[in-house]
């Protein structure tokens, strides 16, 4: 998995963006059928010209389709919009649907691997109850969760418990949704790049896979150029220090669902 992404959230018309993306280096898209944009990813995918195996295309399935037929009736779905064989990730979109639900919906996206139609199972917003609950069950752990991650809600419980087990960590949001007027932020951003560059840079050096969205191609482009810089250890502990707990979230966040 690239660990650099393209989110496409809010974006009705993402096929420019995923285009600016793919052009300028970026090999990782981030769907989802709540973003009912699936079709327009595929379709740039194709205008790009660059081979489907070298994509990693990621999509989630949100809580009013789980459940173990639906799940599968979905997945095919997915597969159909995009217009793919597969699914490089499928992950569960978030935990509010309850355990039973949840689980059957694991249990149907392993079975969806198992055919072939998704390579890598994974979740969102899920905490470390959650994540037990699937160990407790007998499944395999999932590969990834994705979770609202930046410097002013860093999450770490969940962060922590990931990598003790081997789950990688998307974060979503890295961007904060461009509140990143923060004095050390913009102190850090005028030393090497921009407040946004510092955001995904931080997320990296951090050991996270970060998903920033833009509907602006230009801004697209600018996000990923992040890898010919690092934040110094100095300024990582600035940033470090900013995390506010939950508190910090701009998104729905519901990773204490029940």
């Amino acid at each position: 998995m690239p660990v650099l992404g393209l989110g496409v959230y809010q974006n009705d018309d993402c096929e420019p963006a995923c285009l600016a993306a793919l052009k300028h280096g970026y090999r990782h898209i981030d769907s989802a059928r709540m973003y009912r944009n699936e079709a327009q990813v595929g379709e740039a995918v194709r205008k790009s010209g660059i081979p489907r195996d070298q994509i990693f295309i990621t999509t989630k399935i949100y809580d009013t389709e789980h459940g173990y037929n639906s799940t599968l009736k979905a997945v095919d779905d997915s597969l159909k919009k995009f217009g793919f064989g597969y699914v490089d990730l499928y992950l569960i979109h978030s935990p509010t649907s309850g355990k039973t639900k949840r689980l059957e919906t694991y249990r149907a996206l392993l079975d969806a691997k198992k055919a072939g139609k998704i390579k890598t199972v994974g979740v969102s917003n899920y905490s470390p109850k959650h994540l037990e609950e699937i160990q407790a069950a007998g499944f395999e752990t999932p590969a990834v969760n994705q979770v609202e991650l930046h410097p002013f809600c860093q999450q770490k419980p969940i962060v922590e418990y990931c990598k003790k087990n081997g789950i990688v960590v998307q974060a979503y949001t890295p961007l904060v949704r461009g509140k990143l007027d923060n004095p050390v932020i913009v102190e850090t951003a005028e030393k090497n790049k921009t407040p946004a560059q510092i955001a995904v840079r931080w997320s990296l050096q951090s050991g996270l896979v970060p998903l920033p969205k833009s509907s602006q191609p230009e801004r697209v482009v600018a996000n990923a150029e992040v890898f010919d810089f690092e934040i110094s250890p100095e300024d990582m502990t600035k940033i470090d220090a900013l995390d506010r707990g939950k508190e910090g979230a701009v998104t729905w966040n519901p990773v204490d669902a029940e």
